[in-house]
């Protein structure tokens, strides 16, 4: 039944194509079910790709000082490394 998902996505991109087609194409191409190709599992996956992956996030703080701080930092997942890539204060005025 994956095939008919594959003919709605093709379908959003424009192509039109038969479900039988697509699924002649799997089955000529010996592709099985989603559930039940070989290969590494979800989990092997991204253990496997851990150390090129970075994330990154944004945050603020506000000080005692009533002022507020941006923070942006990055985490190396592998090693799970922490890059402090700025720390910034934007002066309001208040009226």
């Amino acid at each position: 039944m994956g095939y008919l998902r594959i003919v709605g996505e093709l379908k959003g991109m424009g192509v039109v194509v038969s479900a039988s087609t697509v699924r002649g194409v799997l089955r000529d191409q010996h592709v099985g079910p989603g559930g039940k190709r070989s290969g590494p599992s979800w989990r092997e996956f991204l253990r496997a790709q851990a150390p090129g992956v970075i994330a990154v996030d944004f945050f603020t703080v506000d000080t005692v000082w009533f002022q507020r701080l941006y923070v942006l930092f990055f985490i190396e997942i592998a090693s799970r490394r922490v890059h402090l890539a700025g720390v910034r204060r934007i002066r309001t005025t208040t009226a």
